[in-house]
């Protein structure tokens, strides 16, 4: 899919999330995108995200897919999740300074709040590194209205943002 055919979504602004808060000195500043029925972010691991020598860190993969699939399901049944388990594959080492393309949708929703996705890491010419798949729980009203108001107001925004957006893809 090239660059034309993906729909850059709006991003956080002003948090502390390790992946995809724009406040986090040390954090991944992740931006997604919503391409076909996946929503895909892109990065290059550098030297501070590093395990072995010269191989980026398992939990900071972990994390990658973690994340991509947490915004997958945020954008496509907007709703606030929390994971509840994760497997991950390690399928070949991801070298640090390597382009990585990372992708998650969706694909069980039958069991809501329960919702089910998958994701994969993969290198510029599209070899499969990591795959995953875990098991969300949206929250309920109950655990939502813990969260500050504050928050609370800005998923709702950034949920009339993804609204938006999809409208306008189906025009």
């Amino acid at each position: 899919m090239s660059d034309g055919d993906r729909i850059k979504l709006p991003q956080l602004q002003g948090h502390g999330c390790f992946a995809c808060g724009t406040e986090n000195p040390i954090g991944l500043n992740l931006q997604f995108f919503s391409e076909g029925g996946a929503v895909g972010t892109e990065i290059t691991l550098d030297k501070v995200y590093e395990g072995w020598e010269g191989i980026a860190h398992g939990g900071i993969v972990s994390t990658l897919l973690d994340e991509v699939m947490s915004w997958a399901i945020l954008y496509s049944k907007r709703v606030l999740i929390v994971t509840r388990n994760m497997t991950v594959k390690y399928i070949r080492p991801i070298m640090i300074g390597t382009p990585l393309h990372i992708t998650g949708q969706m694909t069980d929703t039958q069991t809501f709040p329960r919702i089910g996705a998958e994701a994969e890491i993969r290198d510029r010419e599209g070899g499969l590194l990591i795959k995953g798949n875990a098991e969300f729980v949206a929250l309920s009203e109950e655990k939502f209205s813990s969260i500050p108001d504050s928050y609370k107001k800005e998923m709702t925004l950034l949920f009339e943002k993804f609204e938006e957006l999809s409208k306008n893809v189906k025009k």
